[in-house]
């Protein structure tokens, strides 16, 4: 098979694969609950899946491959810049039975584009970005499950052979990382990226101290029994009013049991806090909060993707290489990272070693999404690519993410990979690690 031909073959098995995931994951819920209930931070289930199909159809038919809409509505329906949160419920959306007939007309559609078209680099930009979208949705709708009580994803999860495990409280090393100028952002030879990463350009970076693993439910239940939200002193300006607006006293989704012991609500039902699991399904504030009782701090981001990317010379500081992966460039496996679903959930903290950065940070990629202290900003020279809502407008209201999480699909993640909400979100697959505060 021909290069041009694996291409194709290629981009038409991502476009089945991202399909085949949204239906996984909506598939089994009923009518009532694919309408959904309004919250700030959902959709109806039902417009998301309408609007997976109309902005691949926008994309790859409409805008590279000059086709007339399929349905005169959907413009009305579903699209994301023109219609308001607040308004998606009240809107004449299509009926379970005619949203899954549009997604399987445009899902036909691009694939008899790609199968004949001579291979054209635009469309292989505008099949990747649809296809990208969609995997964001696919994991947006696996916490939506998780924020409306629903039952978990029926999704077929492997088990974790070994999982590698600390004893509770145990304190892992800090991992010590050179300073000096250190390309941040996403290099030219990559073949997709979004317009946010563009493009690598030198930032000073001092010496730092990043934890091995993320911050465990066993560490952050001591900072709560501790009354940590309670503390003005732990708190930031603006995460004290966010925490005085709605009266938070632990994450999210914990209770205590008549025994005092801490649960967490998992989709519908309760269980016990694992002591090695990250913490999840907390915001940027209290993030902040624990790091301040903790006596830590986040990491920039520039931090976070040097610990992860930069090709370290013992003793001599930074190299001139950077690994696409925190591991290198091999692609991602089950061995080395929580992604793509593979084992359903997040994992503890001291799990799946061979994924470690050569310095020995672990899980740097997949697991949880880990905060950063950086807001999310356009690099120097930033230009909009053609889906022009995807950054700018959102440049100085959010915070960064880096990472990646257990349901972030393979296929999205690199080092360079910025992810972007407001640092109120608690609904997210979200955690963080600490630095060292020096100094």
């Amino acid at each position: 098979m021909g290069a041009e031909a694996m291409q194709a073959e290629r981009l038409c098995r991502w476009v089945t694969d991202a399909r085949s995931r949204t239906l996984e994951l909506v598939d089994d819920l009923s009518d009532e609950q694919l309408q959904g209930q309004p919250l700030a931070t959902v959709n109806p289930l039902l417009w998301e899946i309408g609007h997976v199909a109309w902005f691949q159809e926008k994309w790859v038919l409409r805008h590279f491959g000059r086709c007339q809409p399929l349905c005169a509505e959907t413009d009305h329906l579903y699209d994301s810049a023109a219609i308001a949160h607040e308004t998606r419920w009240d809107l004449p959306l299509f009926s379970r039975q005619k949203a899954w007939r549009y997604l399987a007309d445009v899902h036909d559609r691009v694939l008899d584009l790609v199968a004949s078209t001579t291979c054209d680099p635009k469309l292989s930009y505008f099949v990747k970005l649809s296809v990208f979208h969609e995997d964001m949705h696919a994991e947006a709708f696996t916490y939506m499950r998780q924020t409306l009580g629903f039952p978990p994803p029926p999704m077929a999860v492997r088990q974790l052979e070994e999982p590698q495990q600390a004893a509770a409280g145990s304190a892992d090393p800090d991992v010590e990382h050179p300073g000096g100028t250190f390309l941040l952002g996403s290099g030219r030879n990559e073949p997709f990226v979004f317009d946010n990463e563009k493009w690598a350009h030198p930032v000073q970076v001092k010496p730092f101290a990043i934890a091995r693993t993320p911050v465990t439910q066993f560490d952050f239940a001591r900072f709560v029994d501790d009354a940590g939200y309670q503390r003005r002193g732990f708190w930031s300006d603006a995460g004290w009013q966010w925490r005085s607006d709605n009266h938070p006293l632990a994450p999210v989704y914990w209770q205590r049991d008549p025994a005092a012991q801490w649960l967490r609500r998992d989709y519908d039902r309760w269980v016990r806090l694992e002591p090695d699991r990250p913490v999840v399904h907390v915001n940027a504030f209290e993030a902040e909060a624990y790091c301040r009782w903790a006596g830590r701090r986040l990491a920039t981001e520039a931090e976070w993707e040097l610990a992860a990317a930069a090709d370290i010379v013992s003793g001599a500081g930074l190299g001139q290489g950077k690994r696409r992966y925190p591991w290198g460039n091999q692609d991602p496996d089950p061995q080395r990272t929580n992604v793509d679903g593979y084992y359903g959930d997040p994992i503890g903290v001291h799990a799946l070693p061979a994924g470690d950065t050569p310095r020995g940070c672990r899980q740097m990629m997949g697991n949880v999404w880990e905060w950063t202290a950086s807001d999310f900003g356009p690099y120097p020279g930033f230009v909009p690519d053609p889906y022009k809502e995807y950054s700018k407008p959102w440049f100085g209201t959010r915070r960064v993410l880096r990472g990646g999480c257990w349901a972030t699909r393979a296929r999205l993640l690199r080092n360079t990979w910025r992810n972007f909400f407001p640092p109120d979100r608690r609904d997210l697959w979200a955690g963080f690690r600490t630095c060292r505060v020096d100094g």
